[in-house]
């Protein structure tokens, strides 16, 4: 894969996407609906986490939690590369279930960077599975193997403020909505100046990055349906295609129409 390349594999199970990429794109902060883990192949990049800024190289691991604030960076000119699966959370619950953990609304992953060599070994063969359609026990072995090596029960993040909790509720119950400044301040009970501090303090993103957050993860589930894209941007809340484009690069690092062809 040549550098600067972002690469949508079809995977053989629903749920789960996976990205390969070699690129010096630096990514601002965006948000994912899903569970993510990887590995860096090549390079190294540095990144603000839900969980502190952290720094991963060559064979870390690397961790995502679902509505976690993240981005990403380069370190040096040469990029990284890195290969990336996705999870949809019921996948993770039930995995969670399965292995025997305890409720799977407690698991998050605490760890956004991991220099872990049993991690590593499991991940590549999980992911290679992911797109074998024949393999089903390969496949679902795989990817167990994979959650049971990372499950830990440190708590990865603190509750947020209950005013903040209501009109974070609010643009996660309907991202599509045009939600209003004075409809978030009415939730939360706070002013509207208090409500932008707050949210931004607690979650590392102003109250419209998060709602755009939303609306690509929504857009997103759309697209993978085979809603066209004009489509998918009206019914995710954007003004227009071009606006859900730029959106969309802006937190995966690929067009729609490129996200599109993993699913055709």
């Amino acid at each position: 894969m040549k550098t600067g390349q972002f690469r949508m594999r079809r995977c053989a199970i629903e749920g789960v996407e996976a990205v390969e990429a070699d690129t010096t794109h630096s990514f601002g902060r965006h948000t994912h609906d899903q569970f993510g883990i990887g590995i860096i192949l090549r390079g190294a990049q540095k990144s603000a986490s839900g969980r502190g800024p952290v720094e991963a190289g060559p064979g870390d691991v690397i961790t995502v939690n679902p509505g976690e604030v993240h981005d990403g960076h380069p370190v040096g000119d040469a990029g990284r590369a890195w290969r990336m699966l996705y999870f949809d959370p019921a996948l993770i619950a039930q995995a969670v279930v399965d292995i025997g953990e305890g409720r799977p609304n407690d698991f998050v992953f605490s760890r956004p960077v991991m220099n872990n060599r049993r991690v590593a070994q499991s991940f590549l063969p999980a992911y290679a599975a992911m797109m074998e359609a024949r393999e089903t026990l390969a496949r679902e072995a795989g990817f167990l193997q994979l959650i049971a090596s990372l499950l830990d029960r440190q708590p990865g993040f603190s509750l947020l403020p209950p005013s903040i909790s209501r009109a974070k509720a609010l643009i996660d119950d309907d991202p599509a909505a045009a939600t209003t400044l004075a409809d978030l301040a009415a939730a939360s009970g706070l002013s509207r100046f208090q409500v932008v501090r707050a949210f931004t303090q607690a979650t590392g993103m102003t109250p419209h990055a998060y709602l755009v957050q939303r609306r690509i993860g929504a857009v997103r589930r759309l697209i993978a349906k085979g809603v066209p894209l004009a489509d998918a941007a009206l019914a995710g809340g954007f003004a227009d295609q071009s606006h859900m484009t730029r959106a969309f690069v802006r937190a995966h690092g690929v067009t729609p129409g490129a996200y599109a062809l993993a699913f055709s």
